[in-house]
């Protein structure tokens, strides 16, 4: 398919079945947080899922690539990332079963169907709107609060979840306590969570976090995951992990 790029982009093959991506250099681009989440979101055959503030598509996609979900919606905010995303999923011919829609999650609930997804997942910004910003715009609306906040974007999820479905979510652990506290003022029951650790000996940088919508008070903590091993390079994990291609349950 002939897909015009644009003077600052290039096209990342996501080694997955052949699916590729569209970035611009000058933004935001996916980094390992959006290939674990892909790949802990548990998608089963003919589900709905929702991603919100999907940036450059890289969840939706990856989750296409990796389950039989039957429907996938990226939202995103952001009008010139929202044109670029489309074009990746058109580049990938997967306009049948991924779309992204150029919306607010704030007011989500007036485009998509209330309680009608069975996964929601999420990346949001992890940065509080009054750290330090970037100065381009774009990569700060990625990386700080300025457009949503924690509290939006689990109200949302709540919203568009059905009752027993699935919020997945990664986020920094500073912030668990919020994220533990909004998910069960919004009905989202934490049940899963998974430090990301970047080697052995290191304290986590990411945790990744299982809501279950009206679930009962059961959290489990996972084993813990490590990015590089001593040899700086990807551990036996996170190599399985990007060769997985199946997320379903």
């Amino acid at each position: 398919m002939d897909i015009q790029l644009k003077e600052t982009e290039r096209i990342d093959d996501l080694q997955l079945k052949g699916l590729k991506l569209i970035q611009d250099t000058t933004g935001f681009c996916f980094g390992i947080d959006a290939v674990l989440l892909a790949n802990f979101a548990k998608v089963k055959r003919g589900a709905n899922v929702v991603d919100l503030g999907t940036g450059t598509g890289i969840i939706p996609i990856l989750i296409a690539g990796k389950s039989e979900a039957k429907k996938i919606v990226g939202v995103e905010i952001q009008e010139e990332v929202h044109e670029m995303a489309t074009r990746s999923v058109k580049l990938n011919n997967l306009e049948d079963r991924v779309q992204i829609i150029n919306a607010d999650i704030k007011t989500i609930d007036k485009k998509l169907e209330v309680h009608g997804y069975h996964v929601v997942t999420s990346n949001p910004p992890y940065m509080h709107e009054g750290g330090i910003k970037n100065p381009n715009d774009k990569k700060m609306i990625s990386r700080h609060e300025v457009k949503c906040t924690l509290e939006d974007v689990i109200r949302a999820a709540s919203r568009l979840t059905m009752p027993k479905g699935k919020f997945y979510m990664i986020h920094r652990p500073i912030r668990l306590v919020d994220i533990s506290t909004l998910g069960r003022k919004y009905n989202l029951e934490p049940k899963q969570i998974q430090f990301v650790h970047p080697r052995s000996g290191k304290a986590p940088n990411l945790v990744l976090v299982e809501f279950v919508k009206d679930g009962r008070p059961e959290l489990k903590i996972l084993d813990p995951l490590y990015v590089y091993g001593e040899d700086g390079n990807y551990t036996d994990e996170i190599k399985e992990i990007y060769a997985n291609e199946n997320i379903g349950e």
